[in-house]
């Protein structure tokens, strides 16, 4: 076979791995863009444009109840394997926490979040996670176990949920990350940082005494 009749096939191998690459390189990238931010307080402005959120001193944002912008889609495999669907819970306070087991403000603020959930449960309040940038659902079963958590995690290793929130919005874009959604299944509030049990309820207080 002659050389100028291989150049077509060569050129389209050369064109698919190419595409392959770039691919690669795109994954590679939204993935490196939250390892950035890991175990860190990250931003406070969510994004490039316009937004609608004022952030207080103690680095909680909050948005006024009618300038809210609906969460996205956050549902799929938890932790335990089960599945779930954060739009379930519409009517009910959401708490969406981000977190890691390889992550130390995450250990630190897990006794806080514990407490809370337990305490607030009576008054409407579902508290979930998002377990992320960990390799197997082991070290993140094992973290739910050592610090009582019993609340659902989504599991969420490469980021991709973190990924749906739209710029300008209040996106999660640290580990960890807290927001609370209102009873609309809009983000109410967000911070970047970890939490002491104080800063928790001062955050999520004011969303639960809504009508």
């Amino acid at each position: 076979m002659s050389a100028a009749c291989c150049a077509p096939q060569r050129l389209n191998r050369t064109r698919s791995r190419s595409r392959r690459r770039a691919a690669l390189a795109t994954a590679g990238a939204a993935v490196a863009a939250l390892a950035l931010s890991a175990c860190g307080s990250g931003g406070v402005s969510g994004g490039s444009g316009n937004t609608n959120f004022i952030t207080g001193k103690d680095g909680i944002a909050t948005v006024k109840k009618g300038e809210r912008t609906a969460a996205p889609d956050l549902s799929g495999p938890t932790v335990d394997g089960k599945r779930l669907d954060v739009a379930d819970y519409k009517g009910k306070v959401v708490v969406i926490n981000v977190w890691g087991s390889w992550c130390p403000p995450c250990r630190a603020e897990a006794a806080n979040f514990v407490k809370v959930a337990q305490d607030t449960a009576s008054n409407g309040v579902q508290f979930i996670g998002i377990n992320t940038r960990d390799t197997s659902t082991g070290p993140a079963q094992a973290f739910e176990k050592q610090y009582g958590v019993t609340y659902p995690s989504l599991y969420d290793p490469t980021g991709k949920l973190m990924l749906r929130f739209e710029k300008g919005t209040l996106n999660p874009q640290a580990i960890p990350s807290t927001l609370v959604i209102d009873r609309d299944g809009k983000i109410a509030a967000r911070t970047l940082q970890a939490l002491s049990e104080e800063k928790l309820r001062e955050m999520l207080d004011p969303v639960v005494a809504e009508k």
